[in-house]
């Protein structure tokens, strides 16, 4: 991916008026997001991803956290309201979301779930995601953020 090219996540920030930071590297050097940091020179824990679920109910919900920490599916079940939730199925990912493995993005869904981010955000200036493309990720405020998707904070991972 070029530096100048835009993902659907930048221009669905561009056209609100968003605020952002973009990066982008050369996706074979990193296959985690713990190495996505670290080839960005970024601390892991200002680095998220972003985990599709469904609950019991059979609704999904989007869960943001640290790249270097594992959701709790009790806290997440809890933060959604659910009795029980697991994580989607790789294969149903890119048909449910727009989006492939390693590539999840909060913004630009192909529909709007109920999002929460690990409560460590809270004490970032900025948080970076994956920009909707493995080896682009983009980096704004909770408060741009806000604009683009509402969300909740939760204590989330382990």
């Amino acid at each position: 991916m070029k530096k100048n090219e835009k993902t659907n996540v930048m221009r669905l920030l561009d056209s609100k008026k968003i605020k952002y930071n973009s990066f982008f590297f050369d996706q074979t050097k990193a296959v985690s997001g713990v190495e996505a940091a670290a080839i960005l020179n970024k601390n892991p824990e200002q680095v998220f991803k972003a985990l599709v679920t469904v609950g019991k109910s059979g609704r999904h919900y989007v869960f943001v956290i640290p790249v270097a920490k594992e959701l709790d599916l009790k806290k997440a079940a809890e933060a959604a309201g659910e009795k029980h939730i697991e994580m989607i199925k790789e294969k149903e990912l890119l048909p449910l979301t727009g989006y492939v493995h390693g590539g999840c993005s909060p913004i630009g869904m192909k529909k709007l779930f109920k999002t929460t981010i690990d409560t460590s955000c809270e004490n970032l200036n900025t948080i970076i995601f994956s920009a909707g493309k493995i080896g682009c990720q983009v980096e704004l405020s909770l408060q741009e953020l806000e604009k683009a998707v509402p969300f909740q904070t939760a204590d989330l991972a382990i």
